[in-house]
């Protein structure tokens, strides 16, 4: 298998890894470069667990392969708290009941992110579209719907 070296920005820290050419960004954020946070559910981009942020957009990493990231920024659940201290989305999933098993979680914090990054104040209907491609098969979905209007408002007051 052909090898390919890409260098990435990873949470805010540059990182480069050698990969075979057909590597999936899931599998070398999980296995690569250590980062477990970031959840393979379907593996074929239609749960959502495996979200992250690339550039800033919302993808399923495990639709992404990793030599088309050169240069490119990643930010994954670990970059959300990187001083250990709680991000107001996380405290507001807690504070709201909005995980049960947890497995979809990191993908519902990074949508959830990637929908307060582009709308600070969103509305209930922005929420529920920047949420819809990420699948809970624990809970309800108001739980999660609250917990991002929450983390708004916590963002709103800083």
């Amino acid at each position: 298998m052909k090898k390919v070296t890409v260098t990435l920005q990873v949470n805010g820290a540059p990182r480069t890894v050698t990969v075979d050419a057909n590597a999936r960004l899931l599998d070398t954020l999980r296995e690569d470069l250590r980062l477990t946070g970031t959840k393979e559910g379907c593996g074929v981009g239609e749960c959502g667990a495996c979200s992250v942020l690339l550039n800033g957009e919302l993808v399923n990493s495990c639709l992404v392969l990793t030599a088309q990231c050169d240069g490119a920024r990643v930010e994954t659940i670990e970059g959300l708290s990187p001083d250990g201290e709680l991000h107001p989305l996380q405290a507001a999933f807690i504070d709201n009941n909005a995980v049960q098993c947890g497995f979809c979680s990191p993908g519902m914090l990074m949508a959830a992110k990637s929908v307060l990054d582009r709308h600070p104040e969103p509305s209930e209907e922005q929420i529920r579209e920047g949420m819809s491609g990420v699948l809970c098969r624990c809970t309800g979905y108001k739980q999660i719907v609250d917990a991002v209007k929450d983390a708004a408002r916590r963002e709103g007051n800083k």
